[in-house]
């Protein structure tokens, strides 16, 4: 049986991440194909894509990534990180890949090396079970939670200048935004369509997803450094076409988003 590394840890900041990395870390292909192991970074409290149960990381992103660590013969080792010092943690080489789904941006795509798509990421809002949002227009002059720091937040400023006002309030963690929609500090909550099906489907007496989305269409991917990550990315993609084709990619889709969706065979444009 393979062995998996999960490190459970809620880092403050870089500094104390460095304790629990090596110095140096695999840096290409190559390096992490000697090494027999990559080093990969998520926030375990997204669901559906990275959680923990009973102390345990599961989610679509621990199953599609354990197959992706077969495809390449490697064992994964997982970081559970806070989002804000995932990217920056990632330019200074302290592990080798941002598991975490990263909104596919062209300011992003400058820095990082993206894979394929792994699940789509527009953004659109929850409500509690008995709001009045009949459309995303309705949050006009209400109070919005979104993570902090996401592209998700980005859009909802955005769309909140083009209806005219919302109220953004950022959160660490979706979680400490639902808390807040439920005890009736927020109107909603803004984040990525699948993030929000799943919570609305898991919590159906306590939440309502307002249709349609809002945003853009956008996609998550996962991401490498950009230049010597370049190799590395194009053997995830090698691997996510594998697992696409034998049909594993469609049944992690319906066990955690409860259906299979189409995705872009190619980088869509951002």
């Amino acid at each position: 049986m393979t062995f998996y590394t999960t490190v459970k840890s809620a880092l403050l900041g870089l500094g104390a991440l460095a304790f629990t990395t090596s110095a140096v870390l695999a840096d290409d292909l190559a390096d992490i194909k000697a090494a027999g192991k990559i080093v990969v970074a998520t926030e375990m409290h997204y669901a559906p894509f990275d959680m923990l149960e009973n102390g345990e990381y599961v989610g679509f992103d621990r199953d599609l990534f354990d197959e992706i660590a077969k495809e390449l013969g490697v064992t994964p080792e997982y970081l559970d990180l806070p989002w804000t010092s995932i990217l920056p943690g990632l330019e200074v080489n302290k592990f080798d890949f941002v598991l975490a789904p990263v909104t596919m941006t062209a300011e992003r795509a400058e820095r990082y090396s993206f894979t394929l798509p792994i699940a789509d990421a527009t953004v659109a809002f929850v409500q509690r079970k008995d709001g009045k949002m009949t459309g995303p227009e309705d949050a006009k002059g209400m109070t919005v939670g979104v993570q902090k720091g996401t592209a998700q937040e980005k859009q909802l400023e955005a769309y909140g200048e083009k209806i005219g006002g919302i109220t953004v309030k950022g959160y660490g963690t979706p979680d400490e935004a639902y808390a807040d929609l439920m005890t009736g500090r927020l109107d909603a909550v803004a984040g990525s369509a699948p993030l929000l099906s799943y919570l609305a489907n898991t919590r159906p007496d306590n939440f309502a997803v307002v249709t349609p989305p809002f945003g853009t269409p956008t996609y998550f991917g996962f991401v490498a450094r950009k230049g010597d990550g370049d190799t590395l990315v194009a053997a995830v993609n090698d691997a996510l076409e594998a697992i696409k084709a034998d049909g594993r990619m469609a049944a992690m889709q319906e066990k955690w988003f409860g259906m299979a969706t189409e995705l872009p065979a190619t980088m869509p444009e951002l």
